[in-house]
């Protein structure tokens, strides 16, 4: 199986919400079952049909984290330094309007477009990817064509 790269923060917060899940959602889903159970009749029960399709869910998204938390490769980026690679936060400037856009470059896991976080596997950190402070970057997007410049590479 592959890895799967991811940071500290991403993996903690992927242990967080399997423990959240297994802790306190699993349990009371549970306690939720057995309350509906005991008002009757189960084929017309909307309580017990909602909380088994939730339960389904949890135990689902149980699975989905244990699976992909057993193949991370946790990289801290302080440790890392020059062109652009995974863990990066990149700042660039979009060259046809001037607007400036900071990204880090992170896990699919555990991207985020609205907080900065830019999965490894997009069209624009793909294209980011070995560049340089100062380089230009083409970036084919489902927007279309875009051209930014490379102003500012850290690891932090």
């Amino acid at each position: 199986m592959e890895k799967i790269p991811m940071t500290r923060a991403g993996h903690a917060a992927l242990e967080a919400e399997l423990k959240t899940l297994k802790s306190e959602e699993r349990p009371a889903i549970i306690q939720a079952i057995a309350e509906a159970r005991e008002l009757g009749d189960l084929k017309e029960n909307a309580e017990y049909h909602s909380a088994r399709e939730k339960q389904g869910f949890i135990e689902g998204r149980i699975k989905e984290l244990e699976s992909v938390l057993g193949l991370v490769d946790v990289i801290d980026p302080t440790k890392l330094s020059g062109a652009v690679k995974f863990g990066a936060t990149v700042t660039l400037v979009d060259e046809d309007t001037d607007e400036e856009k900071t990204w880090q470059i992170v896990g699919e896991h555990e991207a985020n477009i609205e907080k900065g976080l830019l999965n490894i596997k997009s069209p624009i950190a793909r294209a980011l990817i070995g560049k340089e402070e100062g380089d230009s970057v083409e970036v084919r997007t489902p927007g279309g064509e875009k051209s930014y410049e490379v102003l500012k590479i850290e690891y932090i």
